[in-house]
Formats: structure tokens, sequence, C-alpha cells
């Protein structure tokens, strides 16, 4: 046994087994395990940001990580952009990236570069082999890393000598993190506070967003009048018809802060305190209300659904009622243009339950609030603010949720920067419909600009969010990819274009022109 198969036989010990990978010639005994070792699945990208996407979205579905394959430095700096998003979602990654063998560094070949370098920013554990008897406990520690509380990024840095010289054994899984238990006197003082008659919101986050922590939540709400709250870009959220609803903070500064303006506590789980995603000239970049209490019932590491039954408990909320989302989408019949609200509300009507939706466009955000009574589902979004991941993380959700359907709807500018991921949902079938919003430019840049206080009206600033000339044909570069593609114009066309969609396995884009 070599250290790439005593490392590969690690990771499938610690529960890894899905690879997603983009391997160059210093992780070819990591390849080549892959034959050796029985139990791992890798799945191929054709660029680094696809695979580190991947890896986002597989590990926000099932709160355990996948491991990546990056090659060297360049490799790693490729997939950087998806490992920030994959951080800021708190998603369990163990990225496993090759250098030089040890002997070689000395040299400084083309491909030398500062890997921990690169890595430290996105990552909270970093470690470089430096012996092949010592790879699988590596490898252990890093899974063990990634689990911590809510979810990390591990990085394990692989030279090429530690995977090919001998090694001896095979570690044994370390235990798994468990989330911190939020003490009594913290669920006392949050008790008293919810109840002293003042305006107040929780706002939400992490597995709080999920069915246990919603029903909870929605007990307090019902007992303390309490609202609902979670970050506009939240990692995962359950929601749709008989489901606690939660409303969405806004986007813009301006609207956050006529949305929260008479509220006065706000009740963190899991959650940081609103701030505005830019800076504005004369905005606001701290949105709490002046005046307003900040008050945290759980950290992001603690145990943020076990506190808010906790508090269930100490309210005496258990008889209480919450408020659930009632299916009433199906009524919808389109007729007329197609346009982001019509697009919203054909998706609210057909989808399935328990389909994961993935979402990356302004046009689609602003009518998140439709598919409140859709069916039952899962709703993933862009958490880190850096375009073209979504597209990618439907993929790993897809893995990870093999039975269940994956709509994605993306901003035709956005996905072009991970337009590869088109070919990898191809390649492993992946159940993924992909709705482009095809407005041929960044238009949101258009907003932006004004919000800046810039000059609107430049010919030359217009050219820089402009997607024409030439038009992005998404029908052909999808069906260049092996993705069956569609473009539609109306919302009769849409309708029966997704409608069908629906109701059969494997990769579809549509072209949604609006």
């Amino acid at each position: 046994m070599n250290g790439a198969e005593s490392l590969m036989r690690s990771l499938i010990a610690s529960g890894v087994d899905v690879c997603f990978g983009n391997p160059g010639t210093s992780e070819m005994h990591f390849v080549a395990a892959l034959d050796s070792v029985e139990g791992m699945r890798p799945i191929l990208g054709l660029f680094e940001g696809v695979v580190t996407g991947a890896a986002d979205g597989y590990g926000r579905m099932l709160g355990k990580p996948a491991c990546t394959l990056l090659h060297l430095g360049p490799g790693l700096a490729n997939g950087l952009a998806n490992l920030h998003n994959a951080r800021r979602a708190s998603s369990p990654v163990v990225n496993i990236v090759g250098d030089h063998a040890r002997s070689h560094s000395q040299y400084d070949a083309p491909l030398t570069s500062d890997i921990k370098g690169f890595a430290r920013p996105v990552s909270d554990w970093i470690h470089s082999s430096t012996s092949p008897l010592t790879v699988g406990a590596d490898a252990a520690r890093a899974v063990q890393a990634s689990m911590e509380g809510p979810g990390q990024i591990a990085t394990l840095i692989l030279p090429a000598d530690t995977a090919w010289a001998k090694a001896d054994t095979v570690a044994t899984p370390l235990p798994a993190p468990q989330p911190a238990h939020v003490n009594d006197e913290t669920i006392e003082l949050i008790a008293g506070l919810v109840q002293s008659g003042v305006r107040t919101a929780l706002l939400l986050r992490g597995k709080a967003l999920q069915e246990r922590g919603l029903s909870a939540a929605g007990r307090i709400a019902a007992k303390t009048g309490a609202g609902l709250l979670c970050e506009t870009f939240a990692p995962r959220l359950h929601r749709g018809a008989g489901r606690v609803p939660v409303e969405r903070l806004p986007y813009f500064s301006r609207r956050v802060v006529e949305f929260l303006a008479r509220t006065q506590l706000i009740v963190l789980v899991g959650a940081q305190p609103p701030v505005s995603f830019f800076a504005y000239p004369d905005k606001p970049s701290w949105l709490t209300p002046e005046g307003c209490r900040l008050a945290v019932l759980a950290h992001p590491h603690e145990d943020g659904t076990g506190a808010l039954e906790a508090l269930v408990d100490a309210l005496g909320a258990h008889q209480s009622v919450a408020r659930t989302s009632a299916l009433t989408s199906v009524e919808y019949s389109p007729t007329g243009p197609l346009d982001p609200e019509s697009i919203m509300r054909i998706v609210a009507k057909h989808l399935p339950e328990h389909a994961i939706v993935t979402e990356e466009s302004a046009l689609a955000m602003a009518y998140y609030g439709l598919a409140e009574s859709a069916a039952p589902h899962d709703f993933l979004t862009l958490s880190g603010g850096a375009i073209g991941s979504m597209m990618a993380v439907s993929i790993g959700a897809g893995i990870a949720c093999p039975d269940r359907k994956v709509v994605s709807l993306l901003g035709d500018g956005s996905a072009m920067y991970t337009l590869q991921s088109l070919w990898t949902q191809a390649r492993e079938n992946v159940d993924v419909v992909t709705v482009i919003y095809a407005n041929r430019g960044y238009k949101i840049l258009n907003n932006e600009l004004k919000r800046v206080g810039a000059s609107p009206d430049g010919e030359r600033a217009a050219s820089m969010f402009d997607l024409q000339n030439p038009s992005l044909d998404w029908v052909a570069l999808a069906k260049g990819m092996g993705v069956e593609a569609v473009r539609v114009e109306s919302s009769r066309d849409f309708d029966a274009a997704f409608a069908s969609a629906m109701k059969r396995r494997g990769p579809v884009l549509i072209e949604a022109l609006i």
C-alpha cells in the first residue's frame, strides 16, 4: 500500500466516498488508487470552480464532506471563489491538493507556488503531509476538522512523494464533533426578552432553518408574536406547503432598513447581525435599527435547533400552533409574455415534493415569495456572493440526493462562470433542470451603478453590463455539452417545457428569453 492508497482508504473509513476532481501529474497516484481501492466515486469537473462548487452543494445537503482533488496551487486557485462560497455557507469540504515531491520543490519548477497561502483565506484547517506513514491519519484529521460546527473547509496538501512511497496503515475514523449545548441561563434570558412585549424578530440560520428548527421557531412565534427571518442568502432552507414560513431579508440595504425599522429586539440563532452587502455613499452598512437590542440564543457553533426547542419549553409553547404555508400555486394558468413573475409561478406550480431549488438570479430573487406555497422543497442560495456557484452546487446536491429533482434558477451572466457544469451534469446524468433567465445582461449592475452614485448614462460603462453582440446561445451551449435544451419566449411555452422536464430524469436546460 502506498500513501495515496492509505489516504483513500482512510477517507472512505471516515465516511468520505465521493471525490469531485480535476487532477494533474502530482495527483496521479491518487487517481490510480481509485481502481485499486473500492468505495470512492470519482466525478470529473472540467474546471476547478465546478469541482469546489459541487463539493459545496454535496456538503449542504448531507452535512458531511465530499473531497475535492485539485492540481497544485494554480488548480486550487481556480477553485477559490467557490471555496469562499462554501466557507460562507458553512459547508463541510475536504480539499486534497497535490504538491511537488519534496525533493523537487527546491528547483522552483513552473508550477511551484505558495499553496498554503492560496488556501489560507478559504480554509479553516490546513496541513501538508510530511510522510506516507502519516497520510492516513492526516486524512482522518481533515475529515474531523471539516465537521466542526457548523461546517468547515479543511485543506490537506499531498506532496507527490508521500503519495507514491510505501505506507503501512489505514487511519481509524475520529469522533464526529457535536455542536455545543446552549446553557440554561441563556435560554432563561431569551425567554424573558421575547415575553417582554417588544417587537421581536428571530434571525435564523443553519439547521434552525430545517424541519425541527422551524417547527420550534413557529411555536415560539405563535406564542410571542415574534417574526421569523433568514438572511438574504441563507445556505439551506426548508420551505413550501406545510412548513413554517420564514421571511427573507431584502438584498438592498435601504429596503432592509425599512423592513426592520420598527424592530426592537433581534434574537440571533446561528446567524450574524444584518449588514449591507456593499458600502454605499451616505447609506448605513450596519443595518440593525438604532435602539434595537441584539441578543444571541445560539452562536453558529452551537445547537440552534436544540436551543429553540428548549426555548419552547421555557415559554410553555408546546400547545401553540405554528403557522404553515398552504399549497395554492397549482391554480396558476399561464398567459401572455414570459417574465420573471410568470417563471416563478410556473416553477411553483409544477415543483415536485422534496425538490431542491438553487437560486442565483436577481430576477428569481425578486419573486422568491411566490414559491412559498409550492410543494415542500429545499432552497439553496449563493451564500458567499461570488457569482458562478449554483450551477455547480446543483451537481453536488443532485449527487447527494439522487432521488430528488433539482431545479436551478440562474441568470445568464452568472451561469457562464461555471458553464462546464453542464458537461458534468450530462456525464453523471444528474437530475437537474436549469432555467436560464436570459435577459442578455448583468442587469443588477445597472442598478448598482446608480446606487453607488456613479453616472449611469455612459456608453462604455453600459457595454460592461451588456451580454449581446454576440448574444449567448444557451441551447447550442447546452447541447454541445450533452444536455438537452429548449428556448422559450412565452409563458405558455415555458409552462409546457418545465412541466415536461419535471416528469423525466436527467439534465435539461430551458433558456427563458425575457
